[in-house]
């Protein structure tokens, strides 16, 4: 029994390939924020599509109704009713899509590393999986200061250290 979910990354847009350690970057980031969260996700399984500004607008437009594109976003998997104990299938935890040009903008911008930021998105992405949110002050702060601990663990410095609020 694994004690990090099983993570495929598929890649839906070539621009990707320009960022050939972009799965390596993103598995890591995955078994940190799975360790450190100390969730449920032995034998949990997830996808995370790295796809491009026009795929993620498509997909921001259709599910949130905003139409326009974003960095990062997350589909939690709706969970079976009753314990699942009859059934063989992995659990899936839900989906996550990272578009390339919004975070290569950003991480210039912010004058981040790209396999930083990456390793931030994908690691905010998962904690929404796991039943985090950002939806109030409270919460938010909860989930940065987890972020936080994660992307250090990473080597990753604070990604909300520069941030005026």
């Amino acid at each position: 029994m694994s004690v990090f979910p099983a993570t495929e990354v598929l890649v839906t847009a070539d621009i990707w390939r320009t960022e050939p350690d972009a799965e390596a970057v993103i598995h890591r980031a995955i078994e940190a924020a799975a360790e450190i969260a100390d969730a449920d996700v032995a034998d949990a399984e997830l996808a995370i599509m790295l796809t491009d500004d026009a795929g993620i607008r498509t997909l921001n437009a259709n599910w949130r109704k905003i139409d326009k594109p974003t960095n990062v976003l997350s589909f939690p998997a709706l969970q079976p009713e009753g314990d699942g104990s009859d059934d063989d299938a992995p659990r899936m935890l839900g989906d996550i899509a990272i578009a390339f040009e919004t975070t290569r903008r950003e991480a210039d911008e912010e004058q981040k590393p790209f396999d930083h930021h990456l390793s931030h998105l994908a690691v905010h992405g998962f904690l929404h999986l796991i039943g985090y949110d950002h939806e109030n002050d409270a919460d938010a702060e909860d989930m940065e200061n987890l972020e936080r601990e994660i992307l250090k663990r990473l080597g990753i410095p604070d990604p909300y250290a520069d941030r005026i609020d």
